[in-house]
């Protein structure tokens, strides 16, 4: 079945966020270590932007490393470093080439300061690009983003500058990591886990989710212009009826 001829371009998700899991399961069905699912799954996020690029997606958020994966074994951490610099460095032309703007969210600063520092240099490089914008969740973690908000609050409020009848949501959404983007219409997780990990979870209130038992190294585009179909089968009442929703759209 051909899912991309299905799509209904009129009606695609502005910001489609992926929780990219299985590289390691992937890997142990192979017969191989850790790091050869790792590999893998940086030429499904090759394969996942060029799709997303040909539709005309706006956002695409990935959860590359949560703080949680600071507790793995230092082996395999140093390894996922190594791996982010090379994968950055080689796609970096690629990027430009499709005008792709790279961004990140998360406490990039336990990052290696090398890696770090290339990190930053793709980001700015490819700042002016007006086509997708491909964010990176990078040492990230919901908790660790509400836990930072409620920081900056709190200092606020120290310095006479926020009173409590200022804090609404559109308040709490201005400190978060995402404020200069819109909240993801459709969160895609693969590998059969029926959870958000952690995950955006503030931005995700009203997103629709969709779970595939693919493991992230076996997601290939069709696979993602199958999610694409699916969500457009949804109605999303956001808290409202169904005839409320229909006399909007009518």
């Amino acid at each position: 079945m051909d899912y991309k001829e299905q799509i209904d371009n009129e009606r695609l998700p502005r910001h489609v966020a992926i929780i990219m899991d299985g590289n390691g399961r992937w890997a142990k069905k192979q017969g191989l270590a850790r790091m050869f699912g790792h590999k893998q799954g940086v030429e499904t996020v090759h394969n996942i932007t060029v799709a997303a690029t040909k539709l005309g997606i706006e956002y695409l958020t990935l959860y590359t490393f949560s703080t949680e994966n600071w507790n793995r074994p230092k082996e395999e951490v140093d390894a996922l470093m190594t791996l982010l610099v090379d994968t950055i460095v080689k796609e970096t032309p690629t990027l430009m080439n499709n005008n792709v703007r790279l961004q990140t969210i998360g406490d990039i600063d336990r990052l290696p300061d090398g890696t770090k520092q290339k990190f930053l240099g793709c980001i700015e490089q490819t700042s002016k690009n007006t086509g997708l914008t491909m964010v990176i969740a990078l040492s990230y973690s919901a908790r660790w983003e509400i836990t930072e908000a409620v920081r900056k609050a709190v200092r606020q409020a120290q310095s006479g500058s926020l009173r409590a009848e200022d804090v609404n949501e559109q308040f709490v959404s201005s400190l978060m990591t995402t404020r200069e983007m819109p909240d993801p219409d459709l969160l895609i997780r693969t590998s059969g886990e029926y959870r958000i990990s952690n995950f955006l979870l503030w931005q995700l209130a009203y997103s629709e989710l969709y779970f595939t038992d693919c493991l992230w190294p076996e997601f290939t585009e069709e696979e993602f212009y199958k999610a694409i179909v699916d969500y457009q089968k949804r109605e999303r009442r956001f808290g409202k009826t169904s005839e409320q929703v229909e006399n909007v759209n009518g």
